[in-house]
């Protein structure tokens, strides 16, 4: 396994499960977004790197005075018809958190900062997944990869040449090829040395779970 990466070797790292999230979602005018579907793919170390443990997938209902714009169905392909029939977040949410049952965990996001955003507002429906420290793979290609103008999704995929999500901007395909991203991450900054352990990944791409304004309208930020 060392072969691979030293971070295989690194009891934290391996001590672990990952779990790959996303969450597609509108962004009406002054109100946060509001998510309409979300996808989890958990990771597990074993001898041949990362391999899956299980997956979630649903859609989830947007409230009745949130609409879905043509822009929203361009953009995602899902569309007012198929969010008809679908659970609230409080249903979703609470049955992805019923699933989270051997910790420790981490969660792994591209741009991370949004995730964790989505999560704080249903932290109400899955206090376990809301309390999971984030590494945002973003962070980590910019340090592995500054030589790229941009580290976009897309352009990750391209340049690592992973095949790209045949529903792009669907929750699972873009959690696979997050996914797939994160171990050309995890191996090519151990075979470099930039990272050899998990202390080292939360230092270049770790974010702590978002808390909300209190109350007293005191914020409170990723750290």
């Amino acid at each position: 396994m060392s072969d691979a990466s030293p971070l295989y070797d690194d009891a934290a790292f391996a001590g672990h499960t990952y779990l790959v999230i996303d969450f597609e979602g509108l962004t009406p005018a002054g109100r946060p977004a509001v998510p309409v579907e979300v996808a989890v793919l958990a990771l597990t170390v074993t001898v041949d790197g990362l391999s899956e443990l299980w997956g979630f997938e649903s859609l989830i209902a947007p409230p009745a005075e949130v609409p879905v714009t043509s822009f929203d169905v361009r953009m995602t392909g899902i569309t007012k018809g198929m969010l008809a029939t679908a659970a609230g977040p409080e249903q979703v949410m609470a049955d992805l958190d019923r699933l989270l049952t051997a910790p420790p965990y981490r969660l792994v996001a591209h741009h991370a900062p949004t995730e964790a955003g989505l999560i704080a507002h249903q932290r109400a429906h899955c206090p376990v997944l809301a309390a999971v420290p984030l590494l945002d793979t973003v962070r980590l290609a910019r340090v592995l990869y500054p030589e790229l103008l941009s580290h976009r999704l897309d352009d990750l995929v391209r340049y690592l040449r992973i095949e790209p999500p045949v529903r792009r901007h669907r929750a699972m395909p873009d959690v696979r090829a997050t996914a797939r991203v994160f171990e050309r991450l995890v191996a090519g900054g151990g075979r470099t040395g930039r990272w050899r352990t998990l202390f080292d990944l939360d230092r270049v791409g770790g974010l702590a779970p978002k808390r909300l304004a209190s109350p007293d309208g005191v914020q409170a930020g990723l750290f």
